[in-house]
């Protein structure tokens, strides 16, 4: 027995594949998880069987089309992220911890002959930082590596000749850092959000000189299980609730859960799941929470159809939101259409009030609300945009003709504008319509 900080651990014996054959899958990702449950205090059971798979999927690197990369951040150092490296590094193949390191050797680490290594990149939250310019390159290969053919292009000067050549970037990536990350990365990534343990969570210290070798017999388990597996292995159904880019993430993970059998298949699944919906819970970007803010303003003034002022004063009065000082600035008419442009929402020219102004309709936002926003924020403009905005009388009407059997009006756009409010005020669009021509027709009749 080796004896660590309280607990008793097996020794080389039970996990040595040369005397084990028929390694129970499930038996040993169950120990993996046991082992890191001693180290770690992670924010959820989920958190934990990610972490569990993620590890063991870097045994079968050749076999996935994609990598995903797992990500243990937290808004506040000393909560744990370094700690899930430390452990991760003596159960995967060829660790590179890595912090701080340049570009060229990161990219012939991942080009060795002796095979893919795993990448450990801790304070990752420097990369992304201020000084983001002077590492591009690395941010280039976080981004593309994660597809299996992968490669970085780069010249090399010998002597005067430029040569090209090509450096493999597909490996995979365990990163930890403070805060979030950009989304080329979060979009790739499965996230943990670590934080500071709390006096009733107690876990043993790591001491690599010591539970670095109980962590070998492990990973000799994990290689032998692994390489052991037939190929191709089958590929996983997916939830319901995991798609497109997810799915990506997760398909390498479930394959692993399906091929150790047990309780891994659901459990893997569950953990899917709740990780996923929590990764949707991050701040959005601006431009997603422009639209699910605009969706917030049509449906407080209960209104299909808004005004550009009218639109900018609801964004610049929530409390929560970013619109009244972006860099120092409100938003403005200018702001707010080029920000909604890339949603193919534009401002259009509406009749409010009895005045044609530029403006935006609810049914215009309802699109990009239902591909960008969570379904809550589409089934709040749904109903707005289904029913239809008073038109413009002097459009939809042969206002000329009907001038000429209205005696008693002057004739003058606010005339009819004062009949098409009280049009509008007495019933919906049809029936409103139907009222401003009867109120044309008694005029005409009238002695």
């Amino acid at each position: 027995m080796i004896t660590g900080y309280g607990t008793d651990y097996p020794d080389d014996s039970k996990w040595d594949s040369e005397s084990v054959t028929g390694i129970n899958g499930a038996l040993l990702l169950d120990e993996v998880e046991t082992f890191l449950a001693r180290f770690v205090a992670y924010p959820s059971v989920a958190g934990r069987i990610a972490h569990v798979l993620w590890i063991a999927h870097t045994w079968l690197m050749p076999r996935w089309d994609s990598t995903p990369r797992i990500a243990f951040l937290s808004p506040e150092p000393g909560s744990g992220k370094s700690r899930c490296l430390e452990v991760t590094e003596p159960l995967v193949p060829r660790a590179v911890h890595a912090v701080n390191t340049s570009p060229a050797y990161l990219f012939r680490k991942v080009s060795d002959e002796a095979g893919t290594p795993t990448i450990l990149y801790d304070e990752i939250d420097t990369v992304f930082g201020p000084k983001a310019k002077d590492n591009e390159d690395i941010r280039g290969m976080l981004n593309a590596g994660h597809r299996k053919g992968a490669v970085a292009g780069r010249c090399v000067v010998r002597g005067n000749v430029v040569r090209t050549e090509e450096l493999p970037a597909y490996c995979a990536v365990a990163l930890a850092g403070l805060n979030d990350l950009p989304d080329t990365i979060m979009s790739r990534s499965i996230l943990i959000r670590m934080r500071k343990r709390s006096p009733s969570e107690i876990v043993e210290p790591w001491r690599s000189r010591i539970n670095g070798p109980q962590a070998k017999p492990i990973a000799a388990a994990l290689k032998s299980w692994t390489s052991s597996l037939p190929d191709p292995l089958p590929w996983p159904v997916m939830p319901v609730e995991i798609e497109d880019r997810d799915a990506d993430i997760w398909e390498s993970l479930l394959v692993v859960a399906d091929a150790a059998g047990g309780e891994w298949p659901l459990r893997a699944r569950a953990a899917a799941v709740e990780l996923v919906r929590g990764s949707k819970d991050s701040t959005p970007s601006l431009g997603v929470q422009l639209l699910a803010d605009l969706a917030r303003i049509f449906a407080e003034a209960s209104m299909n159809q808004l005004s550009t002022q009218s639109v900018l004063d609801g964004l610049r009065a929530l409390e929560e939101s970013p619109w009244a000082d972006l860099r120092g600035k409100a938003l403005d008419a200018r702001g707010l259409s080029r920000r909604l442009s890339s949603y193919g929402v534009k401002p259009v020219q509406i009749w409010l009030a009895g005045n044609n102004v530029r403006g935006y309709k609810a049914i215009d936002l309802l699109d990009p609300c239902r591909r960008y926003c969570t379904p809550d924020v589409a089934e709040t403009l749904a109903g707005l945009a289904a029913s239809r905005p008073v038109e413009n009388p002097l459009e939809t009407l042969g206002t000329l003709d009907l001038l000429d059997t209205a005696p008693h009006h002057d004739g003058s756009l606010a005339d009819l504008a004062h009949l098409a409010d009280k049009s509008a005020r007495e019933g919906g669009a049809d029936e409103g319509f139907e009222y401003f021509l009867g109120s044309l027709k008694s005029e005409s009749s009238a002695p």
